[in-house]
């Protein structure tokens, strides 16, 4: 009889309990990950499992998959949404609400100092050898964070299967159709493979729960609560001004139907800031869209430089607040909910098929990557030297992309 994987798994690596970290520790290192989350949701992603699980050894890789499983079939910016997740069960809601906005600030002040310049002088062309270089280290810092996290989530020759199918699908037709699609089933085959038990296998059943998050121990009205104090208060600050009343309300609601990531949602944000409300015009948003690419954090940043034209300093903070805060709000929820339920068998089983098939979907994002950026004999050896910096010399990633800036700005 063959043995269960899952059962090998627990053996070989019992869960590890969560690390105790301080806030302001918390704040830097989230700091640090929004300041080198260049290339879009998944470099971000990439970046805060090097940070978090691989270098700090705060959170186990199979807690972060969990997370990125989640935000990815809920509403939302998908990296932003980990960060939150991470943050929640790092130090609970407190957590949560550090990690959203430090996660956030970077590109949230770069974004404003560059539509700035924008608005003021019309381009961004002084920069693009700088994100040139940039680009290939992503490509690095996304494929070798699919390395460690393929490590952690593929066992066997089933999981194998999954993750490389995950990668091709998400190559030849990507998209919020195929991602969701993708998921249900790799949880399917999880469930049918490794689940479905009367009752949980012994090394499961010896497995220890995943304590609970730091600062969670408060009954769930209370930390509803707390988790509203933020909107209710901006809320409270832009009553005066019904423009920025608009601006948060809009973003918010969008924000809330934006499923599937930055790039499906660009269709719908385009439809409301050029069509319905006029705030852009089609050159302006097609140059916000590029000006996304020369910062780092989500493409969903976008909001900022649309709030910015529309009102100033206030606008951008009223339209990001919008974009991020509803989204968040919904993934610390959520993940209350499947820290209760990840004692089940069942529930292990399907994730398992769902951890494999994500750790693929990394690989996918690489390409994707790799493929909207120009290849040339530059880009290739600027990735592989990036690389073998992170893989071998375990390098972290923000010394990567500040080389790679510099190499941008000597070479292209």
């Amino acid at each position: 009889m063959r043995p269960d994987p899952l059962s090998m798994q627990a053996a070989v690596a019992p869960e590890r309990a969560i690390a105790p970290v301080s806030l302001w520790t918390l704040a830097l290192l989230f700091l640090r990950i929004g300041c080198t989350g260049f290339g879009g949701f998944m470099a971000m992603v990439a970046v805060t499992q090097q940070v978090l699980c691989e270098r700090r050894r705060l959170l186990p890789q199979a807690d972060l998959l969990d997370g990125l499983a989640l935000a990815s079939v809920l509403p939302g910016p998908v990296a932003v949404n980990v960060a939150a997740y991470a943050g929640y069960r790092l130090r609970g809601v407190a957590g949560a609400i550090i990690a959203l906005l430090c996660a956030v600030l970077p590109a949230f002040f770069c974004m404003v100092a560059l539509g700035t310049l924008y608005l003021r002088y019309g381009s961004s062309d002084a920069l693009r050898p700088i994100f040139a270089g940039i680009a290939p280290a992503i490509v690095a810092i996304v494929l070798a964070a699919g390395c460690r996290l393929w490590q952690g989530a593929v066992h066997d020759r089933r999981q194998a299967a999954l993750g490389v199918g995950a990668a091709l699908v998400m190559v030849w037709q990507p998209g919020l159709a195929t991602t969701l699609s993708v998921m249900a089933v790799a949880a399917a085959i999880g469930y049918h493979s490794y689940g479905g038990r009367s009752a949980p296998s012994p090394a499961l059943a010896r497995r220890a729960p995943l304590a609970a998050p730091q600062g969670t121990r408060r009954r769930w009205p209370q930390r509803l609560a707390m988790l509203l104090v933020a909107p209710l208060a901006a809320l409270a600050l832009l009553s005066a001004s019904p423009i920025l009343l608009q601006l948060l309300g809009v973003f918010s609601s969008m924000s809330l139907l934006a499923f599937g990531g930055g790039y499906v949602f660009i269709p719908l944000l385009q439809h409301t800031v050029v069509e319905a409300y006029h705030w852009l015009t089609p050159a302006e948003f097609t140059d916000a869209l590029a000006l996304t690419q020369l910062s780092p954090g989500p493409a969903m940043i976008s909001s900022a430089l649309i709030g910015l034209k529309v009102a100033g300093f206030s606008g951008a903070t009223a339209a990001s607040i919008g974009m991020f805060v509803p989204s968040a709000m919904l993934i610390v929820a959520a993940s209350g909910a499947m820290q209760r339920i990840r004692s089940s068998t069942s529930v292990q089983a399907a994730l398992s098929g769902m951890r494999a098939a994500l750790s693929g979907m990394v690989f996918a994002a690489a390409v994707t990557i790799s493929c909207s950026h120009p290849l040339h004999l530059a880009t290739v050896l600027v990735c592989l030297a990036a690389l073998f910096a992170l893989l071998r010399l375990r390098v972290d990633a923000a010394v990567v992309v500040l080389c790679a800036a510099l190499s941008g700005w000597l070479f292209f």
